[in-house]
């Protein structure tokens, strides 16, 4: 079986804790490849400042220089609002000689219990945890935590950077950060503040 890491999320922007997270679960379990999974509407969070088409164009932007990684656009295709259960179980459908692994940050991990159907999930894949300043990683489903530079940097704080005019410089690629620019995301007129 192909080991296969999935990171998902908004990526509004991504940034390089996204990609640290993704590169330390590569190295650490021997993965092939990590997708990263760009939601078309997460059931969690508003998205603002940028649409799923600018979310995809920005994530593809920040992996293309690194082999290990790809685009898993199947949410954004799909549309509507994503729930990892229905995702993984097509996946798994799909490529059944593939061993899925679900990569998420000790704030993510906290949340599990809310996720849509779980408890199936949890069967169909297995959760690799990342820990995060600020949370304890605590949850009762099987998380497999693997030792990680933490990173106090979330998509959040990026969003209210660019509404203050401030630079981006070593948060983000340089080709997200001109493409933030080119596309007038997250000006001072968008609601920033939105997770």
């Amino acid at each position: 079986m192909k080991k296969v890491g999935i990171l998902g999320g908004t990526f509004n922007p991504p940034h390089f804790g996204h990609l640290i997270m993704a590169n330390e679960a590569y190295h650490s379990l021997g993965l092939e490849e990590v997708r990263f999974m760009p939601n078309a509407t997460a059931p969690h969070k508003d998205v603002h400042g940028a649409d799923a088409s600018q979310r995809l164009m920005m994530t593809e932007l920040a992996i293309e220089d690194y082999p290990q990684f790809r685009i898993e656009d199947f949410e954004i295709k799909t549309g509507g609002v994503s729930y990892t259960f229905n995702t993984i179980r097509q996946l798994v459908e799909q490529e059944p000689d593939k061993e899925f692994y679900f990569i998420v940050g000790g704030d993510s991990i906290e949340e599990l219990n809310s996720w849509h159907r779980i408890h199936e999930l949890a069967d169909l894949i297995q959760f690799v945890g990342i820990g995060r300043p600020g949370y304890d990683a605590a949850t009762d489903f099987p998380v497999m935590m693997i030792d990680s530079p933490e990173m106090h940097l979330s998509s959040t704080m990026l969003r209210e950077r660019v509404a203050a005019k401030r630079p981006l410089t070593f948060f983000v690629p340089e080709k997200v950060e001109a493409y933030i620019r080119k596309e007038g995301l997250y000006g001072p007129e968008q609601d920033a503040p939105a997770r």
